[in-house]
């Protein structure tokens, strides 16, 4: 009967060490309430509770996740959009977020629903489908100052999907096919105006081309003529006024050698002749021997 007592205090002891020493995890934190009283949190480490006196609530301080379900919200041009979206919240604090709110994650998505409905509505559709980011940061702001005062910060809000009605799908579908139909359109035309200035410059620089041919062959053509009346000019100064009565002679035999009767002379011509009659009388006066007394 002794033994039987004595395991039974034995148990109890057990019991009692059980619910009065507590090891909390780092990442954890327990808010104890002695008597209905609240005392503060503990933690982390090694913890000693009196039992039956304190109750410990355990608080997970690590970062987590709330996901909330599709809402249907109306847009400020009156569109009806449902969308979905996840909440990243983490407890800075563990005692508000025991003693100021009864659960937490039932309260954080009936503020997101709310908040959601209030942000979309004040954005017309093509924003809200183009600015995601932006209602993002404006829930979490939202989102965070009423949640701040349960000790909580929400970290992030990311939209996952919004899905605009059916006839805005179609007409958003059409109007992107249309849009590219036109950059189709639009660089096809500009590849055409492309070629036609490219041909234009390639006939440009072909006629430049041949011009600048034209002006170099003219160019040479004219140096021929002037080296050539260079050289005749360097030959004609060594020629003396013998040579060239010489060739006025051989000039008037072609003229004789003509079958024509008529001769037409310029009025130098008399000129013209003085050198050769000069030429011809001093070849008449040369003596044949050696000159008499």
């Amino acid at each position: 009967m002794l033994q039987y007592v004595f395991g039974v205090i034995l148990f109890l002891v057990i019991i009692l060490l059980l619910m009065a020493i507590k090891i909390v995890r780092e990442y954890k934190r327990m808010v104890v309430f002695r008597l209905g009283r609240c005392i503060g949190s503990r933690g982390p480490g090694f913890v000693l509770l009196i039992p039956f006196v304190d109750i410990p609530v355990w608080v997970d301080l690590r970062e987590m996740f709330l996901e909330i379900p599709r809402q249907t919200c109306f847009t400020k041009d009156n569109a009806a959009v449902a969308i979905d979206f996840l909440i990243y919240w983490k407890v800075l604090d563990a005692v508000p977020s025991v003693v100021q709110v009864q659960r937490f994650a039932a309260a954080s998505q009936g503020i997101a629903t709310t908040t959601l409905r209030a942000v979309v509505g004040d954005i017309v559709l093509d924003d809200v489908l183009s600015k995601r980011e932006q209602i993002n940061a404006v829930l979490r702001v939202k989102l965070d100052e009423v949640t701040e005062r349960w000790g909580v910060k929400v970290t992030a809000v990311e939209i996952r999907e919004i899905e605009p009605p059916r006839e805005i799908q179609e007409a958003m579908t059409r109007q992107m096919s249309a849009e590219r139909t036109r950059r189709a359109i639009v660089t096809e035309a500009e590849g055409v105006k492309q070629q036609k200035i490219l041909v234009a410059e390639g006939d440009r620089q072909a006629t430049i081309l041949q011009a600048e041919g034209t002006r170099r062959a003219l160019v040479l053509r004219a140096e021929g003529y002037a080296l050539g009346l260079e050289k005749i000019f360097e030959v004609a100064k060594r020629i003396d006024a013998k040579t060239m009565s010489l060739q006025y002679l051989e000039a008037l035999k072609d003229i004789g050698a003509s079958p024509s009767t008529k001769y037409i002379f310029p009025m130098e011509f008399a000129n013209f002749l003085k050198p050769f009659t000069s030429f011809a009388g001093e070849s008449v006066k040369l003596p044949s021997g050696p000159a008499q007394p």
